[in-house]
């Protein structure tokens, strides 16, 4: 049996899980962390914009659903900075706050359906749910050697003006 040798801490990547569902949560993480990678994991965009602005490490990789709960009336006040978002948002207000970013966005809606919902998904690398671990480490490792997304304020607009429809 070949023993395996730890990664230095120095050259593990961080990668935030971001997704309602709590199996699928626990599928990625278990699946990272066996693969040697440092795994954050947040349930909503409420958690995963605190963990993201204010994680003292970098985060390498942002690995979140596109549809999270909808949100309750919330707005970003000096009570509540993190209001609860889809992962269109998630990923925007994170490339504000840190410029680039690698992402991965990850839906069970068909291809048809995110047309349909104008759910943009071809500038981010996307994972249709279900999936594989195989296709998980597979996306993970070519997101990883690629270059990341950088801010964009003309994608601010675009998503802003999309009609995003929320599934409960």
């Amino acid at each position: 049996m070949e023993k395996q040798t730890p990664v230095p801490p120095t050259l593990t990547k961080t990668i935030l899980i971001v997704d309602d569902d709590p199996s699928m949560r626990l599928i990625c993480v278990k699946t990272l962390r066996a693969e040697g990678f440092a795994v954050l994991e947040a349930e909503g965009s409420t958690e995963s914009l605190k963990i993201l602005s204010t994680h003292q490490e970098p985060i390498d990789l942002l690995l979140t659903d596109l549809l999270l709960p909808p949100p309750g009336l919330e707005f970003a006040s000096s009570k509540n900075p993190y209001p609860r978002v889809h992962g269109h948002e998630i990923i925007q207000r994170t490339l504000a706050m840190k410029k680039t970013l690698r992402v991965i966005l990850m839906s069970s809606l068909s291809e048809t359906d995110r047309t349909a919902y104008r759910l943009a998904t071809d500038h981010v690398p996307f994972l249709q749910k279900p999936f594989s671990v195989e296709t998980l480490m597979q996306l993970v490792h070519e997101v990883l050697a690629a270059a990341p997304l950088s801010y964009d304020e003309s994608a601010d607009a675009s998503i802003a003006k999309q009609d995003v429809r929320w599934y409960g």
